[in-house]
């Protein structure tokens, strides 16, 4: 590692191409522990966001009107207005309804930081879309699927569940993967309310060493990767989920 660093430090001296993040310890501190953080934030707004559109999916063939008119307001509401205004929402608007608690040098503190307001509402802006995408799956699984395991004595959740969700999800990957897509590049939105994350450690590193370019080759490179890593699982669990008639 100390020959890799040496490096990169005289390419640095030699062409002026500056890449701190490998050969200073502190940069490439800072900026793992970002990259870190993108994945994290990336994987739990990936698991909420999924888990937010099968219950509302559900939700919305529920027998009780007032029921479904929630569930549609909640998508229209998250499909209908900006992620970053949502997030300035969260952030501003409800942290500042919510209590504050002591911290552990005796100061109060907002009891839901920027990354757990981050989640939440990058979580609940893809998770509208998601909805909408198993509904789309629901309705192509066809009504006598669903009159046969009701036959066999499984009521609406279990016949759900156990029946029309496996085969509906079969349907709707290819929608759903371009969505989680979509959801991992808007987690840089997180920056705006500073949440140290991949873009937020890079606008420090290039701040201090004014090495804009590099920088930001290093983070299209970045997200080119996770973005790669993230369609290729998604395509081998497509094909593996593979059922004649539902789904390709």
């Amino acid at each position: 590692m100390e020959q890799v660093a040496s490096w990169f430090l005289w390419l640095y001296q030699e062409t002026g191409i500056n890449l701190p993040i490998v050969y200073d310890s502190f940069d490439r501190k800072r900026f793992a522990e970002g990259f870190l953080t993108t994945v994290w934030l990336s994987l739990v707004c990936l698991v909420f966001s999924v888990v937010i559109g099968i219950v509302g999916a559900w939700l919305q063939g529920s027998r009780l009107v007032w029921t479904r008119r929630l569930v549609q307001g909640y998508i229209q509401f998250f499909r209908n207005t900006p992620p970053l205004v949502q997030m300035y929402f969260f952030f501003f608007a409800l942290g500042n309804l919510l209590p504050t608690v002591e911290n552990e040098f005796g100061f109060q503190q907002p009891m839901l930081g920027n990354f757990a307001w981050a989640a939440i509402s990058l979580s609940f802006f893809a998770g509208a879309f998601n909805v909408e995408i198993f509904r789309s799956g629901i309705e192509a699984v066809p009504k006598a699927t669903v009159e046969a395991a009701e036959a066999l004595g499984y009521n609406r959740l279990q016949a759900y569940l156990h029946v029309v969700l496996p085969l509906a999800f079969r349907v709707c990957l290819p929608a759903l993967n371009n969505n989680l897509v979509n959801l991992v590049k808007t987690t840089t939105l997180a920056y705006a309310i500073a949440v140290p994350e991949l873009l937020y450690v890079s606008n420090q590193v290039w701040s201090d060493n004014v090495n804009v370019p590099e920088m930001m080759t290093i983070l299209l490179f970045i997200y080119v990767g996770l973005v790669g890593i993230l369609v290729w699982a998604m395509n081998r669990w497509e094909r593996a989920m593979k059922v004649p008639g539902y789904g390709a």
